[in-house]
This record gives structure tokens, C-alpha cells and sequence, in this order.
């Protein structure tokens, strides 16, 4: 893992964007780009990062970024490699820069395509769980029994278990990322750069207007979705799986904190303990937690 004293000093997210404050896309952001030096040019589809970017000429990220249609970012991520590659450029990494809506939803139909066309490119799904820039609509990445502006006493459905959807297309590189882990979210993107093919990042990203917890508190609040075991740390190279040496600790249910912890800093499950503790709703939340695991576990290893 790099060391902090390692990480490039130079910014390519600017100073003064149009972010939220506490906004965790920026620290995600931020490293990724570092890990790319630069060398990258961002396809970003309508999403918060759409509005950080903000509008020509000003711009609140010092790369080149291409905006796009909310379903299109993988297909104009497929244009912008077949042009670079007639310059006689393979060496400037193509990155799609999508929340969770314009992934798991509305440009699941183009990440298939361009993946089953073998795109050289890596697809990022900056995962915040809901339609944040739009009003906090539920997404196919809610989790069940969140609060929404579409599910004002909590979402009936569990979240799509998107990354098993994924593998399914055979990525060269596949991983999951934290930000509150930004030197593991560092050097995956970083690794990323040494495969041809579509490689695929999952970045969990706690959004405080959303999710409705104090701003400063993100990085607790990711930390706790490792350690209650809610979110899962790994990366897969072809058929070669490795569970993150930040979930590896939790993959024993005796080990894992309470989920009680990781729900209750949030408003959107509030719901679950005024007036009366919802017990047997949280029971399916813990059940989910275990299931992904069992998922996971018994698909890659």
C-alpha cells in the first residue's frame, strides 16, 4: 500500500467546486485522479459529479471530462478510446465517472455493451446509494428499509448486488473501494492502469444530505460499514479473488460490531427506532449483510 508521504502532491480536483460539504466523491476523486496522474480523460454522465465539474469554461477538476446523456457514459467511454486509439494513443486511461443511478439503473444497458465489446477503459460507480442530485430518489443501490423522497417509510426492496452482475461479464480487473480507505481506494485505481480490457471499480460513498448524518462524520460512518461487515473490501484479477485485509477481520459474523452503530448515525433509518425499535426489520438488514457475504464467498472462492 503506498505510503501517505508517497502520494503525489500535485490536485486535479480544484479548489472552490461546487461540492457539498463532507462530500465524500471529492476525497474519492481526488485519489483516484492522483493514482492517474493526470494521464485520463473522465466521461462523467448527469450525476453530482456532473456539478462539481460544473459549466464551460469554468471547471472545478483540472483534467479533460466529457459530459454525456444519464445511460451513455460507457458507450461514449467506448468512442473516446476508438479515437484515441486511431491518434496512436494507449496510454491515457478512459474512466467513467458514474453514481449509482447512471450505473446500477439507467446506463446499466451501455456498461453491458461496452464490456461485452472488451472496451479498454475503467468504469468507477461512485455508490452513495441514491439519487442525490435530483431530490434523493431511491436507486437501485438503496439499501432496504432506507428513507426516501420516493420511499418516505423506508424502501421495501434490497439493493441490486451489482457487482455479482458485473463479474458475470468477465472484467479483467474488478474491485471495491472505501473512502474512508483512500490509500487502499489509491492503489486499486492505480493498478488498474496495468490491464487492457474493461476493469471495473465500486467506490462506497456515504453522502451526508442523503443518508442525513452530521458532515464530518463520513469517514466513521465508512468505517463502519466494514466493520459491521455491511460493506465488503476486495478485488478480483481475472479468476483471482482477494478479500481486503480491511474486511478480512469481519468476515466471522462474531467478529463484526453491531449493526445498530453504522444504522443509527443515519436519518434515513431513524425510522427504525422512534417510536419503537423495528426489530424484525433490522433482523432483514443483518440477514442481507450475511447473504451478500455467503454470496460472495461462495461465487469467488
Amino acid at each position: 500500500m503506498v505510503a501517505t508521504k508517497e502520494m503525489p502532491l500535485k490536485e486535479y480536483v480544484l479548489k472552490g467546486n461546487a461540492a457539498c460539504a463532507g462530500c465524500q466523491d471529492m476525497v474519492a476523486l481526488r485519489h483516484a485522479n492522483k493514482a492517474l496522474e493526470g494521464d485520463v480523460i473522465q466521461v462523467v454522465p448527469a450525476c453530482c459529479t456532473a456539478v462539481v465539474q460544473s459549466l464551460w469554461p469554468k471547471s472545478g477538476l483540472g483534467i479533460p471530462v466529457l459530459n454525456t446523456a444519464f445511460m451513455a457514459s460507457a458507450a461514449t467511454a467506448s468512442g473516446v478510446r476508438a479515437a484515441l486509439k486511431a491518434k496512436g494513443n494507449d496510454h491515457t486511461t478512459v474512466m467513467v465517472w458514474a453514481g449509482d443511478g447512471g450505473t446500477f439503473d439507467i446506463g446499466i444497458q451501455a456498461l453491458s455493451g461496452a464490456f461485452e465489446r472488451r472496451t479498454d477503459f475503467l468504469y468507477i460507480c461512485y455508490n452513495n446509494q441514491v439519487y442525490s442530485n435530483t431530490g434523493t430518489q431511491s436507486s437501485g443501490a438503496t439499501p432496504i428499509h432506507a428513507k426516501t423522497t420516493t420511499a418516505w417509510f423506508g424502501k421495501a426492496e434490497p439493493e441490486k448486488m451489482f457487482d455479482f452482475i458485473v463479474a458475470a461479464h468477465e472484467p479483467v480487473y474488478q474491485f471495491t473501494a472505501n473512502t474512508s480507505y483512500p490509500r487502499d481506494l489509491f492503489d486499486k485505481v492505480k493498478k488498474a492502469r496495468e490491464f487492457e480490457g474493461p476493469k471495473f471499480g465500486h467506490i462506497f460513498l456515504p453522502c451526508p444530505q442523503a443518508w442525513n448524518y452530521p458532515v464530518e462524520k463520513g469517514v466513521e460512518i465508512g468505517k463502519l460499514a466494514v466493520e459491521t461487515g455491511y460493506w465488503i473490501q476486495w478485488e478480483r484479477v481475472g479468476d483471482e479473488f482477494t478479500l481486503g485485509r480491511h474486511s478480512k477481520r469481519f468476515q466471522d459474523p462474531e467478529k463484526r460490531k453491531p449493526i445498530d452503530e453504522f444504522l443509527k448515525m443515519q436519518g434515513r433509518f431513524s425510522h427504525l427506532y422512534k417510536p419503537k425499535r423495528a426489530d424484525k426489520k433490522i433482523k432483514e438488514f443483518e440477514d442481507f449483510i450475511q447473504h451478500r457475504w455467503d454470496m460472495l464467498m461462495r461465487t469467488f472462492t
